[in-house]
């Protein structure tokens, strides 16, 4: 399925809730419409000011239980830990995360050296893998921008 809200990638949407006997409500299709047009991984409060445009009635309840329905049936994925603010990603392919420690963004990226690598026996033998990814954890470019900019900043003393 393209990750870009377009009428082919939406319709292919469709029949994978129907396959996966979900109603194919007006809102459903918006707030997936709103995942999939994204690359940063939205939470439920950036969909629901996203979708709330096109459907100004709609709750944020009702954006959040969609999101983990779409997500309970593969057709998004959660990111993140239950310690953080869940977060949806709309791209189900083969794929790892940057995330900064900074800002929170998390982008996808990825690897032909990462697919290639073998899960470890040690992870086989904890039980039966469905799916791998890694997470790399650091500090985006543009929060190092930022960290550069106030470090050359001339530092103005104060008159006495």
């Amino acid at each position: 399925m393209e990750k870009d809200g377009s009428k082919d990638s939406m319709d292919a949407f469709a029949r994978e809730c129907r396959d996966r006997g979900l109603k194919v409500t007006y809102q459903r299709m918006e707030i997936f419409r709103v995942a999939v047009s994204t690359d940063e991984h939205p939470d439920a409060v950036t969909v629901h000011k996203r979708v709330k445009k096109r459907i100004p009635t709609i709750s944020l309840d009702t954006v959040y239980r969609n999101l983990k329905l779409l997500a309970a049936h593969g057709l998004l994925a959660v990111v993140g830990t239950s310690g953080e603010h869940l977060r949806f990603d709309a791209n189900r392919g083969p794929h790892h995360h940057f995330t900064c420690v900074r800002c929170g963004m998390i982008r996808d990226f990825t690897s032909e050296v990462l697919a290639a690598l073998p899960l470890p026996r040690e992870a086989q033998d904890l039980g039966v893998p469905l799916s791998q990814h890694l997470e790399v954890k650091g500090i985006c470019v543009a929060c190092e921008k930022k960290e550069q900019r106030k470090k050359e900043a001339p530092r103005h003393k104060r008159d006495a």
